[in-house]
């Protein structure tokens, strides 16, 4: 075989690792799944792996004293009349997380009505510039581009829905890019800094997951505090919605935090070995150390149950590996056992789309209706 590189030499054969860390994968993995047959077993179950999955994460780590200092910074009328806010607080000490808030106008049927508005959160996921693409910033070419391939403004859609939804940036996007990918830059601009934040994390015995989740959790302290405020919000039905990237704090969050009631779970559902361990060039922000050795996706999902959860594949997604669909239905059915359990499958929806990795939206109002939530 001839060297296609004058300045190195064709090596014939690799000897990787690969097939290696998959033996071991299914040598030691998932050693905490459920393994019981009653609901009494199952809530027993959660309580002992919500509090594993937390120490996995470095929940444990976290500025839990930080106070929150809310602020509002900016404050527009987009068309349509949905006012759209600009608002930060702090989460841990000295780190801070901004979110568009995207607030529609009420409607003439609801005017004077005393039921409160519902409310969901929309985390971002990646290429879409953080919050920027979620809350439908169409004057930025690139974010308008990313919108375009994804149909990434779900935050803005479910506001044109008459929701209250709060678009923040997750660490490591949009605002909160650190040093190695800070400035204007498209491809910057675009992505994040998961990488670098994974290597101050991991070494320290926190995960750039488990510092997505917990803002996300300082970001329901600080709807509840909205409302104790005044602001006209329901904070005991409160959704969340993410694709990809998004997916994945929507998933963990959702596990970790029952205030959250209705969970809309996109392009982020299959097994860790064929999507995360031979599909091994995923963000940083995916891997937590030890995590495989107790549970895969399907268990942590699981810990959603009985709340209502709609999970979104694309029958083409890449993530979800050489298998396809197979790797998803495989995770799902462990959902599906869980929410079983509480007499729940009616909770439990697997919204498939032909095509590959975005969000859709299609069916979405279909599903809201199901879940009473319009």
């Amino acid at each position: 075989m001839q060297n296609s590189n004058p300045r190195t030499i064709s090596i014939r054969k690799y000897y990787g690792s690969l097939k290696n860390m998959e033996q071991k994968f299914d040598r030691y993995a998932r050693k905490d799944y459920f393994k019981g047959s009653t609901a009494e077993e199952f809530d027993e179950w959660k309580k002992a792996s919500r509090a594993e999955l937390g120490m996995l994460l470095g929940l444990d780590k976290m500025d839990t004293d930080a106070p929150m200092l809310p602020e509002i910074l900016e404050r527009e009328t987009l068309e349509g009349g949905i006012v759209r806010e600009k608002a930060v607080i702090q989460t841990e000490q000295d780190v801070w997380m901004p979110m568009y808030v995207l607030i529609p106008p009420v409607s003439d049927a609801a005017e004077g009505s005393v039921h409160k508005r519902r409310v969901f959160i929309a985390p971002p996921g990646h290429q879409g510039a953080g919050k920027y693409s979620v809350a439908g910033f169409y004057d930025i070419p690139a974010v308008a581009d990313a919108i375009k391939k994804f149909n990434y403004d779900y935050g803005l859609q479910l506001a044109k829905l008459g929701f209250v939804v709060f678009c923040p940036d997750c660490r490591g996007f949009g605002e909160r890019r650190d040093e190695k990918k800070q400035g204007d830059e498209e491809e910057n601009f675009l992505t994040s800094s998961c990488f670098h934040l994974s290597h101050m994390a991991e070494a320290i015995g926190e995960t750039v997951i488990g510092m997505c989740t917990w803002d996300l959790m300082r970001l329901i302290d600080y709807i509840e505090w909205r409302a104790a405020q005044g602001d006209n919000i329901d904070t005991e039905n409160i959704s969340c919605l993410g694709f990809s990237g998004g997916g994945m704090q929507t998933l963990y969050l959702a596990a970790l935090d029952e205030r959250v009631k209705n969970v809309f779970i996109s392009g982020y559902m299959y097994g860790y070995k064929d999507s995360l361990m031979i599909l091994n060039g995923n963000c940083s922000c995916n891997y937590v150390p030890h995590l495989w050795e107790h549970f895969d996706m399907g268990d942590i999902a699981s810990l959603i149950a009985p709340r209502q959860l709609m999970i979104q594949s694309c029958r083409d997604d890449h993530l979800n590996g050489s298998r396809g669909l197979d790797n998803v239905y495989e995770q799902m059915e462990i959902i599906k056992k869980a929410y079983a359990l509480y007499d729940a499958q009616d909770r439990v929806v697997h919204d498939i789309h032909e095509g590959g990795h975005c969000w859709h939206d299609e069916n979405l109002r279909d599903v809201l209706k199901g879940f009473k939530l319009v």
